[in-house]
């Protein structure tokens, strides 16, 4: 992975935005004159259709079993019809969903299940309570009227709109079949005035064609509706949807935690513990030929001697690791600077702060710089590289670039997505900025929680 020199991004890095992305493609006509035949106005075309239909069984539906459950009440009977009214409701919804996600490409979660306990009444409970069901109740009789309006404006524009844009092309049936010259355009007991002339004739083309291309755009509009209909009532709650975020999010915290762990452990074995270990056996040696043979315990305690330095540097790189000195006592330019003197190639740091954020926050930036540093040492072939770090709003940024080979991805089981899963368990955001050749930009955003 690499990092590299580049134009500034600084006010272009933005979370979902950026790096990665596939340039729009190139066409030979302009949107308003492509958007007719296009496969997208189609799709939602016929979306507007189906949902006529589809709202005038559920609304109906709706209103039925709404009304008999209310009415109902006064017997018990009317709690579990409701309650069946509401489930049929939520299927729906389900089917409404795919629809959305066939048609318009909306991508949207199913709300969370209905947690009963078993056996009919805590079903019915559950669903009672759930404000998900009333959520699709609420959307099956909104929707009925807003697919009515819809999808009269989206069928009257476009038959109209075509109709008269061929106009010349069919006018031919009124004289031979009809017995008449054209469209009448005005007619009383003694004047009636026919679409027939040439001029006519392309007058009422030219304004089907305005129809045409202005009929995509305003079936777009309405289906924009839809979309937030579909997802305000029929997708998860926001609190729903962050509760989910949130427990995703600890998932990675623990296992990174747990990851940290295990490699301070294994460090920890493999090398300092198992070399206080060499030392203490060497030591014991050096006491027993101390009086027998006083050079050889002499040579023994010096290359103990060096044991303990190597050991205690061990110790202080997996001190540094943890959380390194320098970045409590001094901040994130000092414990930057020390990471980049360390890097291969020569890194120039730039840290524009006028404050610290949290302790957890420049410890996590530490660590991502630390790794991406370490991505341009090993695979980035790089000359040189750069580390700039400022503050937008509420947002701390950082930016490693490098003038290596590129190729960067966040790909799964790469030391980017790692890193990604990192930033995402604190509300961050990284963003890659890889082509084949170079140069490479990764950008993270961080909240700064001061």
């Amino acid at each position: 992975m690499a990092t590299a020199y580049g134009p500034d991004t600084r006010d272009r890095h933005r979370p979902g935005t950026g790096a990665g992305s596939r340039p729009p493609a190139k066409h030979l006509l302009p949107a308003a004159l492509r958007a007719p035949f296009e496969a997208r106005t189609w799709r939602e075309l016929g979306y507007v259709l189906l949902s006529l239909p589809i709202s005038l069984v559920l609304f109906c539906f709706a209103v039925t079993m709404v009304s008999l459950g209310l009415g109902m009440l006064i017997t018990f009977l009317g709690i579990p019809i409701l309650a069946a009214g509401l489930a049929v409701c939520r299927g729906f919804g389900a089917v409404e969903r795919a629809r959305a996600r066939a048609l318009l490409g909306l991508d949207i979660a199913d709300p969370a299940p209905m947690r009963g306990q078993g056996g009919l009444m805590s079903w019915v409970g559950a669903v009672l309570k759930s404000g998900v069901s009333w959520r699709h109740l609420l959307y099956a009789v909104l929707h009925m009227p807003w697919a009515t309006f819809a999808f009269v404006v989206a069928v009257n524009l476009w038959a109209y709109g075509w109709a008269a844009f061929t106009y010349p092309l069919w006018r031919w049936v009124f004289p031979a079949y009809a017995g008449i010259d054209g469209i009448q355009l005005y007619g009383d007991r003694t004047h009636q005035v026919y679409l027939d002339s040439s001029f006519e004739m392309a007058v009422t083309s030219a304004s089907g064609l305005a129809v045409v291309l202005v009929t995509p755009w305003i079936v777009r509009g309405l289906v924009a509706v839809d979309r937030v209909m579909v997802l305000g009532l029929l997708g998860p709650s926001r609190l729903a949807t962050r509760v989910s975020e949130l427990e995703s999010d600890r998932g990675v915290v623990v296992d990174t935690a747990a990851a940290d762990l295990r490699r301070i452990e294994r460090d920890l074995h493999d090398g300092a513990q198992a070399r206080l270990v060499a030392l203490a056996m060497d030591l014991g040696l050096a006491k027993e030929k101390l009086t027998d043979d006083p050079e050889a315990a002499a040579r023994m305690v010096d290359e103990a001697h060096g044991e303990v330095k190597v050991a205690l540097q061990e110790l202080r790189d997996l001190a540094r690791g943890i959380h390194p000195a320098v970045l409590t006592d001094r901040g994130l330019d000092a414990a930057l600077s020390a990471i980049a003197s360390r890097c291969t190639v020569p890194v120039k740091v730039v840290v524009d702060l006028e404050s610290r954020p949290a302790q957890a926050i420049e410890g996590i930036a530490y660590f991502t710089v630390s790794e991406l540093l370490q991505n341009v040492s090993k695979h980035a072939r790089a000359t040189r590289a750069s580390v700039d770090v400022w503050r937008t709003e509420d947002r701390l940024m950082l930016q490693v670039r490098d003038d290596g080979t590129g190729g960067a991805g966040v790909s799964t089981g790469s030391g980017l997505a790692g890193l990604t899963e990192r930033l995402d368990a604190v509300d961050g955001v990284l963003v890659v900025d890889s082509p084949a050749g170079g140069p490479t930009t990764i950008t993270a955003e961080l909240p700064w929680r001061g």
